[in-house]
């Protein structure tokens, strides 16, 4: 059966007609509801286990065949941007983050942090701004983040509501839920950097001077020990992986952290990523508890991307 087929009409139980009171084009909620309905009937008819092996074109495509179908049938005064667009959001619904896919896919964004499902900003170049972008409702919002944290095999619920994980990018995901979240679900992602930063980077934009990289160049050479600290986005992480570089490659280096962000670029790296309990409040695995086995493993270094708890006394040790 062809998806078009099931706009048809031919249906067991029949459905009411979306009207529109524009007569050149219809309003947020009517383009939701249409949008909505389309992505449902495509649940309805495809494998949800087998739609990935799909071929994005041939999905587009068929999606395309609906929204004309429909749109015709239900006279929707739909012109092709809006077409474009309801094929674009629900290939997003169904592929991706819904409609914060495309600022996933925006490279000259570094955070996307969603206050509620109406309110969402990004950070671009360090400043922070609104973009107009929205979920359905609190529902919508749930039902992304409950897909992200389902693909890391985490949960998420009124017992345990809130989670600290990342996208198979690397791109770092935190969430946190009612009724610990006031206004609503609240979704936060640190995106990954594809393209390491370098040093030359740091002084073409004058954040670092070549006298201080002699002298951070000697520490790590001579395997002094080294802290970095700072607030949320000050670069913490972007620096740390830059005197990464002066490790020789001959060393082996062994990586902690509670999600994995570090891009070591020596070809000897052993990765370790803590682990929450599970849904039986067992299975925790802690910084701490990688820090004392990492001892055993013949390491050259040890590098723990965050020291936030009990893993800084036995550092310290």
């Amino acid at each position: 059966m062809k998806l078009v087929e099931v706009f048809s009409g031919k249906t067991s139980k029949s459905e009411p007609v979306i009207t529109t009171t524009s007569s050149s084009h219809f309003d947020l909620e009517t383009y939701n509801r249409i949008k909505t309905r389309i992505h449902t009937r495509l649940v309805d008819l495809l494998d949800l286990n087998a739609i990935a092996d799909i071929p994005k074109e041939s999905l587009r495509a068929s999606i395309k065949d609906v929204v004309v179908d429909v749109t015709e049938r239900e006279k929707f005064p739909i012109n092709l941007k809006e077409q474009e667009n309801i094929i674009s959001d629900v290939l997003n619904e169904i592929l991706g983050l819904g409609p914060i896919e495309p600022l996933m896919q925006d490279d000259t964004i570094q955070d996307i942090l969603v206050n509620k499902y109406s309110s969402i900003y990004v950070e671009r170049n360090g400043l922070l701004e609104k973009v107009p972008f929205q979920f359905r409702d609190d529902e919508h919002l749930m039902q992304i983040i409950d897909r992200i944290v389902a693909g890391v095999g985490r949960r998420i619920d009124e017992s345990s509501p809130m989670v600290d994980a990342r996208l198979s990018d690397g791109s770092r995901v935190n969430a946190i839920i009612p009724p610990l979240a006031i206004d609503g679900p609240c979704l936060s992602i640190r995106k990954f950097g594809y393209t390491p930063m370098k040093l030359s980077n740091l002084l073409e934009r004058q954040s670092i001077t070549p006298e201080i990289i002699e002298y951070l160049k000697g520490v790590v050479m001579s395997k002094l020990n080294l802290l970095i600290s700072g607030g949320t986005g000050g670069g913490k992480t972007t620096l740390l992986n830059i005197l990464s570089a002066f490790i020789p490659p001959d060393e082996r280096v062994v990586t902690i952290e509670d999600s994995a962000e570090l891009q070591l670029q020596q070809p000897h790296v052993v990765r370790l990523e803590s682990r929450p309990p599970n849904i039986e409040g067992r299975g925790e695995v802690k910084l701490t508890d990688l820090v004392k086995n990492s001892l055993g493993m013949r390491p050259d270094r040890i590098i723990v991307g965050e020291v936030r708890g009990a893993e800084a006394m036995d550092m310290l040790h």
